[in-house]
């Protein structure tokens, strides 16, 4: 058991009705699943994607070692 707010609990029968659940306990877990996806997995602005894709079709300088790194960048 656990104790709520009566707006909590008005919003759980809310949920529980529209989506044809039969406990409180579904209309919790179907919040949650909902609420905790856009917290754990939040969608990539757009302009960020478009940004990555730019990234991942650059070309990069190939070098052997450290050594040959340090003259292409020291010229």
């Amino acid at each position: 058991m656990i104790e709520i707010p009566e707006e909590a609990n008005q919003i759980l029968n809310i949920v529980k009705a529209r989506y044809n659940l039969k406990t409180k306990s579904e209309a919790i877990a179907k919040i949650v699943i909902e609420c905790g996806g856009s917290i754990l997995e939040p969608e990539l602005r757009p302009e960020y994607l478009e940004k990555l894709q730019k990234i991942e079709r650059e070309k990069g300088i190939k070098f052997k070692n450290i050594s040959e790194l340090r003259k292409i960048i020291e010229g």
